[in-house]
């Protein structure tokens, strides 16, 4: 997984691309969000539109990133699931925990 990253004034912008799979991506995607907790990050958004597969270990990693920017007082959304990714989060209920947009313009209005 590559991940690459932006910041839209105070809101961090997560690229993740490839895939979020047991051993590959998975604990990427979780340093990065506590690497960026650390910096004093609270607003992130982790755009999803170039993830081709994301696997029960990178929902659990996923799952991980929302508690811990929620402990410190942050908020996570979630955009640009392939219909594939947004089934999973469907079917696991995770839909109604995390904060999820269509596009990452809809991510960051209101933040």
């Amino acid at each position: 997984m590559i991940l690459n990253t932006r910041k839209h004034n105070d809101v961090l912008i997560l690229y993740p691309e490839g895939k979020i799979t047991l051993g590959d991506g998975d604990q990427e995607l979780g340093e990065a969000v506590r690497t960026s907790l650390s910096s004093g990050d609270r607003k992130i958004v982790i755009n999803f539109s170039k993830v081709s597969y994301l696997d029960s270990s990178g929902v659990g990693e996923l799952v991980g990133c929302y508690t811990s920017i929620k402990g410190k007082g942050g908020e996570l959304r979630i955009c640009g699931m392939s219909g594939k990714i947004f089934s999973l989060i469907k079917m696991t209920s995770l839909h109604s925990v995390f904060e999820v947009k269509d596009t990452e313009e809809e991510a960051l209005a209101g933040f």
